[in-house]
């Protein structure tokens, strides 16, 4: 599992390093890199969260990469620039905005693909609180972090019918035979407030 690999201090020391990465590239200024996680290959996400005006905690941005394909802290590197400033669903974050935005980090297990003999079986082997999904099918594909059935009080199928949504499909989707799910898990660190205190998230797995 990755947390046999990364420890609480590592993670928190992500979640430094990708507000330091945001900060460096939006006000072209240098900074030291003090994490040195290059022998460690890991899939990762970063995502940014504000307070909208009646209090509520709103994605601001999130990019990722699922698969280990590089070194983490080159993920979290590309995925933190990329999560501020290159997410089409917001706009660039701003420098003034850098003392708003929370930074959150997901450290991911590699994916593996769920072997079912009929769909309706999907149901029982994945577990809220413990699994993130990607659905890949004929036209695209989907992911959706662990934690995020959590926020919205999903149950196992709500998950799917909405990761079938971000994969761009009908909400049944999942129930093709040509449809492939994948599931993962992850570490998930978190500022308490916009540069403040960093936090492991209890998934509740």
């Amino acid at each position: 599992m990755i947390d046999s690999v990364i420890t609480d201090y590592e993670g928190k020391a992500l979640v430094k390093f990708a507000r330091q990465i945001v900060d460096s590239h939006l006000t072209k200024t240098d900074f030291k890199n003090d994490v040195n996680l290059t022998n460690i290959k890991a899939g990762a996400f970063v995502s940014l969260f504000r307070y909208d005006n009646l209090g509520h905690l709103e994605l601001r941005g999130c990019i990722g990469f699922p698969y280990p394909k590089e070194s983490l802290s080159h993920h979290i590197k590309e995925a933190s620039v990329a999560a501020a400033t290159q997410d089409p669903r917001f706009s660039a974050l701003t420098v003034s905005e850098l003392s708003e935005v929370i930074f959150e980090v997901s450290i991911l297990t590699n994916p593996s693909e769920i072997v079912v003999k009929n769909p309706e079986d999907y149901l029982d082997r994945i577990k809220i609180g413990s699994d993130g999904l990607i659905l890949h099918w004929d036209y695209g594909s989907g992911l959706l972090l662990p934690q995020v059935p959590l926020e919205y009080n999903w149950n196992v199928e709500k998950f799917l019918i909405h990761l079938c949504g971000k994969a761009g499909g009908s909400p049944d989707l999942w129930k093709s035979p040509s449809t492939k799910l994948y599931k993962f898990q992850a570490l998930v660190f978190k500022e308490v407030r916009p540069n403040g205190d960093i936090i492991k998230v209890n998934l509740g797995s």
